[in-house]
């Protein structure tokens, strides 16, 4: 049952390190094994905890060898002697050249001691005696540098995901040991990553709480959470009969997992659906335990490279403001971003074919990364001379629309241009402003638009990133604005800023913009990934997309209702991309009010805590959006 879970949690989450292919799995791959020596050893922190730690030697001790590390709440496992990873580092190229390769449970998870908590906060001027994860990264790696036998002094760190975040923790006040750190997809702030987008809870998550909000106090090497069980194998129907998020607090009462009545619903014993339902808003909680701030603090000394897949449904924001505030606060360092067509942490595998969801974006591009970039980047900071001249470009960047890489040295690059995009009337985007006029539409909370047209329930979402979106364009809820046939390629390099101009008979709303590339009806049916009911003529790809919860339109710390009917603008930051719409193809922005069940179902009455709505609170709408709203483009000249 231990390796069961452990399997699932790293399967479903990719937060292991490189996966091994199928073929490899049936050769029993014993790499390791037979070049490797493993030793765990509990390392003591500065307030005394102690932190389990795997440490993987090359057998060859006539050459000294870096130090890759990763730190991880998902755990070190396996555990005992004689037992060993199958893949280690960050990938094959750098486990087969010879590294010590190091994994370290943090505080409070799997056979550290401690008590854990989810996005600990950095604390800026510690005490001899306080502790973070930046305190405790520094005493592991100063402990490493001074017992592991034949290190050559120099520190790498990488990690994807919540592992990525403890590799952008690892460059804040760093070690001088330190010299390379690689974020990958990482978390930046858990108000706008994974389980909030913009104060909009991602209830997709919902099975993921559990994960990180057991209470644990002593080492395990066995699951001591477990999932909620569900019983349905619809998403949408499952969340819809539950309705208000308090009718979910029964699944976080840990003796009464599976049952469908508690006999106190308002009890909860997870810490960590605790802590989301009493902060619904950005308060000094959320904000302490974000990293993002503190990257001001990255020495000159640590080179980094950032890496971030362009339809991570995950961690989005994580690495690309991680590498844009240490390219703000940090001007001499080493700072490049690698910026691919993956969802979460594909870049990790080894497949040769490379999809995300439905749709290809061709062959061996991870691969590439990994032999080309990756293990480029650690050799020249670890091993080679480690100056700047490192070969590699300051940004990386894959053109998801033509399907190729770019190397720039800025990014977003020096000749992109901002241009508005209006949403005009008869579902025109047009590059001027024209009359400006109502468009109204009814927001029916029983009937709310679903963000994937599959019936599935799924632990986190992945796919949709690149879902077809027709099914969504031919709902009367979601308003469609497009372009006319492009005459010539159209590209847009960074980020993009919707400029709503909307209003509500409610006081409450969430809004939601897509940007899709709408493909030609005679593109030719080569994808045999694609689900059967789907073609690829006419595809409506999803670059892009994003929700606001609309009482944070002006404030995420201080949230505000609408005042119905009222004219109102409403501003929603969508991440960065880099995808050439090209001749023959279509833009075409969507504009919707739910996105069920990806995010919470929004009362559209105002309610200073939705986590605590009641069923009365929940109205149908009808909202407006005016033809005088705009898209801001980051457009490539």
């Amino acid at each position: 049952m231990k390796k069961l879970l452990l399997l699932t949690i790293f399967s479903l989450f990719l937060f292991a390190s490189c996966n091994s292919t199928k073929e490899q799995e049936d050769k029993k791959d014993t790499y390791v094994i037979d070049n490797y020596i493993k030793k765990e050893v509990n390392i003591a922190m500065r307030d005394g905890t102690k932190l389990h730690t795997t440490i993987y030697s090359p057998k060859n001790t006539s050459n000294k060898y870096p130090i890759l590390m990763q730190r991880t709440p998902y755990s070190s496992a396996p555990y005992g002697e004689g037992k060993m990873k199958t893949k280690i580092a960050p990938n094959v190229h750098l486990m087969k050249e010879g590294n010590i390769v190091v994994y370290q449970d943090v505080r409070g998870r799997w056979m550290s001691e401690g008590v854990y908590d989810n996005m600990r906060a950095y604390i800026p001027n510690k005490t001899a005696q306080q502790s973070d994860e930046v305190s405790d990264t520094y005493d592991t790696i100063d402990w490493l540098v001074k017992n592991v036998a034949n290190n050559n002094g120099n520190v790498g760190t990488w990690g994807i995901s919540y592992p990525g975040h403890y590799a952008t923790v690892s460059t804040i006040d760093a070690h001088p040991a330190l010299k390379a750190a690689s974020p990958q997809a990482s978390i930046g702030d858990f108000f706008f990553d994974d389980f909030h987008h913009n104060g909009a809870f991602l209830l997709s998550y919902f099975r993921a709480i559990s994960l990180f909000g057991t209470y644990k106090d002593t080492p395990t090497d066995s699951a001591w959470y477990s999932f909620p069980k569900m019983d349905s194998k619809d998403q949408y129907q499952f969340f819809l009969d539950k309705g208000p998020l308090k009718n979910l607090n029964e699944y976080f009462q840990y003796d009464k997992l599976d049952v469908k009545t508690a006999e106190n619903k308002d009890r909860i014993d997870d810490f960590f659906w605790k802590e989301i339902t009493e902060h619904p808003n950005y308060d000094s909680v959320w904000q302490s335990k974000g990293i993002i701030q503190h990257l001001d603090k990255v020495p000159a000394t640590v080179a980094t490279m950032v890496v971030a897949g362009e339809f991570d449904a995950e961690d989005l924001y994580g690495p690309l403001e991680t590498y844009k505030a240490i390219e703000k606060h940090a001007k001499d360092n080493y700072n490049t971003l690698v910026f691919g067509p993956w969802d979460h942490g594909k870049w990790a595998r080894n497949t040769v074919e490379n999809y995300v969801g439905n749709y290809y974006f061709g062959d061996s591009i991870s691969l590439k990364f990994q032999k080309d970039i990756e293990t480029k980047f650690f050799n020249h900071f670890l091993k080679g001379n480690g100056d700047k001249n490192s070969g590699l470009p300051e940004a990386y960047v894959f053109d998801s629309g033509k399907k190729e890489w770019k190397s720039y040295d800025v990014w977003p690059p020096k000749s992109v241009v901002k241009e508005d995009w209006f949403l005009s009337e008869n579902q025109e985007l047009t590059p001027t402003k024209k009359a400006t006029e109502k468009i109204n539409f009814i927001s029916d909370i029983k009937r709310p638009v679903p963000y994937s047209e599959d019936i599935k329930t799924v632990f986190t979402p992945r796919k949709y990133m690149t879902d077809d979106q027709r099914f969504a364009a031919r709902r009367p809820d979601v308003l469609v604005f497009e372009t006319a046939i492009l005459t010539e390629d159209f590209t847009l390099a960074g980020d993009i800023l919707a400029k709503l101009k909307v209003a509500t008979t409610g006081s409450a709303a969430d809004w939601i913009v897509k940007v899709i590339d709408v493909h030609p009806d005679n593109v030719e049916e080569t994808n045999d990934k694609l689900q059967d009911h789907l073609k690829m003529s006419n595809y409506h790809l999803m670059v892009r997309s994003e929700v606001l919860r609309g009482r944070f339109r002006n404030s995420f710390e201080n949230p505000e209702p609408f005042i119905p009917n009222k004219k109102t603008a409403v501003n929603i930051k969508l991440q960065d991309v880099f995808h050439t719409f090209k001749k023959g193809h279509k833009l075409q922005i969507q504009v919707q009010s739910t996105w069920f069940p990806l995010i919470d179902l929004n009362p559209q009455t105002y309610v200073d805590n939705i986590y605590k709505a009641d069923e009365k609170d929940f109205k149908t709408q009808t909202h407006t959006v005016f033809t005088d709203s705009s898209i801001e483009f980051s457009v490539l000249k």
